[in-house]
């Protein structure tokens, strides 16, 4: 699943970020683009900086605003051992100024299927929620957009659905009975694109995924209260 995702995420991305490539290490991205392991885990959040994934797209500059307040701190600690106080408030704003914030650009949403949310996404053992019904409820694209893939290659995921948005964003659907769109068909919001079912999982149920700039994120924000 994240091999499909990913290939389908690979519009260019801009200054300041990189896309991982299979083999890559955080470290190894540090090293390339002359920054620290910590610097890059700060700027994108990350709690365990071994859990990268191939696709994920990473900042690997400061965010606007930071680079001079990094640089001064710097240069400060440099150049005058009396400094370590103003270089540390200095590196506290600059943390602070650091901590990324929700995706840069929005998409809205509709509910993907009718049933219960039995689980909802935590980031690492769940990148996705689960919603479960009977067998044969409908499946509804939740935005507009291009199919880009419509198989049951990916072991564990069953009948497999993944609609590209636009350049930031897809969503996956999971376990279906039954695909009712294929490859490169366009798609449009709350258009009937599967039935649920339990392929590849031991209960009827639809697994949804959103993610933004290859990196998976709660759809739960971007759908509407129920």
């Amino acid at each position: 699943m994240i091999a499909a995702l990913a290939a389908c995420g690979s519009a260019p991305v801009g200054p300041g970020f990189y896309r991982v490539e299979r083999g890559d290490t955080l470290n190894k991205i540090a090293r390339s683009n002359r920054t620290s392991v910590q610097s890059i885990a700060r700027w994108n959040n990350l709690s365990n900086p071994d859990a990268i994934e191939v696709g994920q797209v990473l900042r690997v500059a400061p965010p606007p605003g930071t680079a001079t307040a990094s640089t001064g701190s710097a240069r400060s600690s440099a150049g005058s051992s009396g400094s370590a106080s103003a270089g540390a408030s200095s590196s506290s704003r600059s943390a602070a100024a650091d901590t990324p914030s929700t995706p840069a650009s929005s998409i809205s949403l509709i509910w993907p299927a009718s049933g219960n949310v039995v689980r909802s996404f935590d980031g690492n053992n769940s990148k996705g929620i689960d919603i479960a019904n009977v067998a044969g409820t409908p499946v509804f694209a939740a935005a507009g957009g291009t199919v880009v893939y419509a198989s049951n290659g990916l072991r564990g995921y069953g009948n497999l659905l993944i609609i590209k948005h636009n350049a930031d964003y897809l969503t996956a659907y999971a376990h279906n009975r039954t695909l009712l769109v294929k490859e490169g068909e366009s798609v449009q919001q709350g258009q009937k694109i599967a039935e649920m079912g339990d392929s590849d999982n031991d209960r009827v149920m639809l697994h949804f995924e959103l993610r933004y700039a290859g990196r998976s994120i709660d759809p739960a924000r971007s759908l509407p209260p129920r």
